[in-house]
């Protein structure tokens, strides 16, 4: 457990590294438990792309000080919004002594002190300046959607939870069987036969409900029943909403929990299907809320928001904040905000009882996903200039893929190879220095050039 009252003077990222090193001097545990960590840790899957790679092996307390210091000093961007995060996730990847290290004990504080002085720097007008980058590159047809204060955002939390002008359309609003999208997600089945207190293994899928839920006395009434996951990637929109019409007879937005210790970070993310066929039993010990809705016909639904990496806030509004059972119930309507992330990794999980809500159902003509074009370099780019270039099929030249450039320059002709890892293109650069090679990088969203550029997906 957490201790949110110790150190609480621990404000600045200069006092968190101070605090580092006087426990790896002074407390026994702590440096016991940095150096197993550091002794446990693996070798990287040779696919990992060079922007999140961080070899931990043989890493003092001194690199460690000092990653958290680059780490805090540098600013996300949408495509790279969890490069830090999967860099620092190679301690603990398939590392029993790396995840022991950073969910208990003082190196669970340590991660909690961190997300604390991360928050601080979020919350302040310090990041102001990261909200400008990711206007620009969000884009205008995309930020037109969103509410802009007065005079701009005053922090980037408060751009990161902004809110629609237009709510989202609420399907079959006055339907209660129709069961809505909590948030922007990418949804997966999680478990159609939830146990509440064992972990029941379902094509590697594990939950414990009773542990989901805080001990709830509800828990039990979804012994045998389905979970599905929700889980929101950095660019979209961070409120989430109630699934289903009903009351909240009961809900808690803040079970305090861990902040790291996703052991496979990789097999998460999945090459963009993220949470497909990953082990969700990890996040019944993260950071989280809850709140369990009585509905008429269908028994309860639990909605879970979870707090993940960096910053790990879960922001219920009033009234559903914290209902007790013996209090009087919340109405709510299907599609109503519940609350709202704040920077940071984040997902909600919902649970339904047995026998209501078997699986993921969609009806004709409803969007079920976007897709990538089969060549992974077709598509819209930014380089580091602010230049827009365009990757199309040549034309002119079958096989072949032709670049331009929104200045005006080309069309410079390509070629790739989508069959190696990570996929590889060379362009010849007529009017430059000639012939220029690049990789995917950050799962197809960047280009690294060989000349050290970079574009960034649009």
């Amino acid at each position: 457990m957490i201790d949110t009252e110790a150190n609480t003077t621990i404000t600045t990222i200069e006092e968190f590294i101070a605090q580092i090193k006087q426990w790896y001097a002074n407390d026994a545990t702590f440096k016991a438990g940095f150096n197993q960590a550091i002794a446990g840790v693996q070798t990287m899957p040779s696919e990992t792309s060079p922007s999140v790679k961080h070899d931990w092996k043989n890493k003092t307390i001194a690199d460690l000080c000092d990653f958290f210091n680059q780490w805090y000093v540098w600013n996300p961007e949408v495509e790279t919004g969890l490069e830090y995060i999967q860099r620092f996730s190679w301690l603990y990847y398939e590392n029993p002594k790396g995840l022991e290290f950073v969910t208990t004990g003082t190196g669970l504080q340590m991660t909690f002190l961190f997300v604390e002085v991360n928050a601080g720097k979020m919350n302040s007008a310090v990041s102001i300046p990261l909200v400008k980058t990711w206007q620009d590159a969000l884009g205008k047809t995309v930020m037109d959607e969103y509410v802009i204060p007065t005079g701009g955002y005053t922090s980037f939390n408060e751009f990161f939870s902004r809110e629609l002008k237009v709510p989202r359309p609420v399907s079959n609003p006055s339907d209660d069987s129709v069961v809505v999208s909590s948030a922007d997600a990418i949804v997966n089945m999680i478990d159609d036969n939830l146990s509440i207190t064992t972990p029941i293994d379902v094509k590697t899928q594990q939950l414990n409900v009773l542990e989901l839920l805080a001990n709830s006395d509800l828990a039990v009434k979804f012994e045998g029943g389905s979970a599905v996951s929700c889980i929101l990637m950095p660019n979209v929109y961070h409120r989430y909403h109630s699934p289903v019409a009903g009351k909240v007879v009961e809900s808690n937005q803040d079970v305090a929990g861990e902040y790291f210790g996703i052991k496979d970070f990789p097999k998460l993310i999945n090459g963009g299907n993220v949470g497909y066929g990953y082990d969700y039993s990890v996040f019944e010990h993260f950071r989280r809320g809850y709140a369990i809705i009585e509905t008429e016909e269908y028994g309860l639904v639990a909605m879970i928001p979870v707090g993940l990496n960096t910053i790990s806030s879960v922001i219920f509004n009033d009234p559903f904040q914290d209902i007790k059972l013996t209090d009087t119930p919340v109405a709510i309507a299907k599609g109503e905000e519940i609350g709202y992330f704040q920077y940071g990794g984040s997902m909600n999980i919902l649970l339904f009882e047995n026998g209501v809500f078997p699986s993921v159902r969609i009806p004709q003509g409803q969007i079920i996903g976007t897709m990538a074009p089969k060549n992974p370099f077709v598509g819209t780019w930014k380089d580091l200039n602010g230049t827009i270039i365009t990757v199309a099929l040549s034309s002119t030249h079958p096989g072949s893929l032709a670049v331009n450039y929104g200045n005006g320059r080309g069309p410079f002709i390509g070629i790739s190879d989508s069959t190696i890892t990570p996929p590889a293109i060379e362009v010849n650069f007529t009017d430059d220095d000639g012939i220029k090679t690049g990789v995917t990088a950050e799962y197809g969203f960047e280009i690294n050039w060989n000349n050290g550029t970079k574009w960034v997906r649009q």
